[in-house]
């Protein structure tokens, strides 16, 4: 899904807060901490409660954000031999 320029901003990042860490424009969630929670199996509702200053469109924002982190990557090849 391609989010619209709205929804990208909403991530933000600055060294005077949480140590430069990205996070959610007018809170102080970490987008890290959003995304280890769904990782953990915790629901969208379930972070949205313990986060209400969250926006609305923080998880998919998350998401979108660590896919193009990972996207931009340079990777370096390696062949894994596998034992006979």
């Amino acid at each position: 899904m391609i989010m619209n320029q709205s929804e990208v901003t909403i991530i933000t990042a600055n060294p005077a807060i949480c140590h430069g860490q990205p996070l959610f424009r007018g809170t102080r969630v970490m987008v890290w901490q959003v995304l280890e929670l769904l990782e953990n199996g915790t629901s969208p509702a379930e972070i949205y409660q313990a986060y209400p200053t969250l926006p609305k469109d923080a998880i998919e924002a998350a998401l979108h954000y660590a896919a193009q982190k990972v996207k931009n990557l340079n990777y370096v090849a390696t062949t894994n031999s596998v034992p006979a």
